[in-house]
């Protein structure tokens, strides 16, 4: 079996990189993205996009994003997560998310969100394994009709209100109980662009 090594998105490279990336997404996620939402994920947060690679080929790549969260605290984002059929159960997924995670609280991140279908079982497993809690349930959030989970991994030490009670909050509730929508870019497995 070839060795299986990481590295981060290396924007000289892009011009193999990017094709890379967008091949395995495309071929592993349930919705279509442009060329442009690769670009604004990769142009402005690159150093927290990070690739799994055997032999010279992309077999795995998270895609995340970092950013004041209406006007709170400062959010990472998992955006998209691929790994190829053929390398599952691996553990590459997961090295691959706590790769970012790392990157973001090195960058002082308050939180970690993304959304997932609530279907993808495996996604919740490895995400609910790395400690992300259940924040808000988004109905008909994917372009196949398919609902989401919204999760979130606190990575300071206080506990965001959402953690307590019921678990999660249903769509058209916000953190704080509120009415409010907010639809972000998401993942394979889990993964919605508006």
């Amino acid at each position: 079996m070839p060795e299986i090594t990481y590295a981060p998105y290396t924007p000289t490279l892009e011009p193999s990189q990017l094709e890379s990336i967008r091949t395995l997404i495309s071929s592993d996620l349930s919705e279509p993205y442009s060329i442009y939402v690769y670009r604004y994920f990769l142009y402005q947060w690159g150093d927290l996009c990070y690739m799994a690679m055997s032999e010279d080929k992309m077999i795995g790549v998270v895609v995340s994003k970092l950013e004041t969260h209406r006007g709170g605290p400062l959010r990472g984002y998992i955006a998209m997560l691929a790994v190829k059929q053929e390398y599952r159960g691996r553990g590459i997924a997961t090295n691959l998310v706590k790769m970012a995670i790392k990157a973001m609280i090195e960058r002082d991140a308050d939180e970690v969100a993304l959304e997932t279908e609530i279907t993808n079982t495996a996604a919740m497993r490895l995400y609910e394994g790395l400690g992300f809690l259940r924040s808000k349930r988004l109905h008909r959030y994917y372009l196949n009709g398919n609902s989401a989970f919204r999760l979130v991994l606190p990575l300071k030490s206080q506990v965001p209100a959402h953690a307590h009670g019921r678990g999660y909050l249903e769509e058209g509730e916000d953190e704080e109980g509120c009415c409010g929508h907010d639809h972000e870019h998401g993942e394979g497995g889990h993964e919605h662009v508006h």
